[in-house]
């Protein structure tokens, strides 16, 4: 399997002070890596840094071998990396076709949004099912479910996932993440940066626990949910 994404010894934050502190990570093509760790590790930070949001001080981020720290969100947009954001980010008063076609709004070619349509709806199918209501009349799990469809509308390589299962019913979190395991199968690399630890990780190939902006621990999802120290950094320890 081939790196996508490699990110090597970035510094990174706001007004000065460093959020990431040599954070190192490299994402294995066609697999799913979940970032966990306590509020203040650094998880949404890196996001930004991927996402072009925010640029590193120090440190490089390459995608598909090419460095992309200093490129515009758009840029980054055009490369194949899509981020669907942690807060609800549907407009509510719009249908939700309509919103899932905001998503396309870079493609300059009126086939290929109307392809690219057809090929979310099949995978989706509330696209067709609620494609004529207000994105605002569907529960908090149904419009997760729709902007993970508006973000695969420019057919991303990679796919940031911020806090999936915010503010989620627990009945509605098995068919989110079951969503993004097919995302994947379909060929898309997934970075997920989840609170929810436990399914984070069930639900990924690999694992990452973050502490002050670094990676303590990183290896298969499986062997770091299995690991005694997750639950004494979530008590607010420390990884030794």
């Amino acid at each position: 399997m081939s790196e996508i994404l490699q990110i090597q010894g970035v510094f990174a934050g706001y007004g000065g002070g460093d959020i990431l502190r040599g954070m190192d990570l490299n994402l294995e093509e066609g697999t799913i890596t979940c970032i966990v760790g306590p509020n203040g590790a650094g998880k949404s930070t890196v996001m930004r840094v991927v996402s072009g949001v925010l640029h590193p001080r120090r440190g490089e981020v390459r995608f598909l071998g090419e460095r992309i720290d200093q490129l515009s969100p758009k840029q980054i947009l055009e490369t194949g990396i899509v981020q669907v954001p942690q807060n609800r980010s549907l407009f509510p008063a719009m249908t939700v076709e309509e919103n899932v076609r905001l998503g396309g709004y870079i493609l300059n070619d009126k086939q290929l949004m109307e392809r690219r349509l057809a090929e979310v709806a099949e995978m989706f199918p509330i696209v067709k099912e609620r494609g004529k209501d207000k994105a605002g009349s569907l529960s908090g799990g149904q419009q997760k479910l729709v902007e993970f469809a508006r973000g695969l509308m420019l057919d991303p390589k990679l796919v940031l996932l911020d806090e999936p299962s915010m503010g989620l019913e627990p009945r509605i979190l098995g068919q989110v993440f079951g969503t993004m395991v097919e995302m994947c199968r379909r060929g898309r690399t997934i970075l997920l940066v989840e609170q929810n630890a436990r399914q984070g990780l069930e639900s990924s190939d690999r694992g990452v626990v973050m502490e002050s902006g670094r990676v303590l621990l990183d290896g298969p999802a499986k062997d770091v949910l299995a690991d005694e120290r997750i639950g004494d950094l979530y008590l607010g320890g420390h990884v030794h």
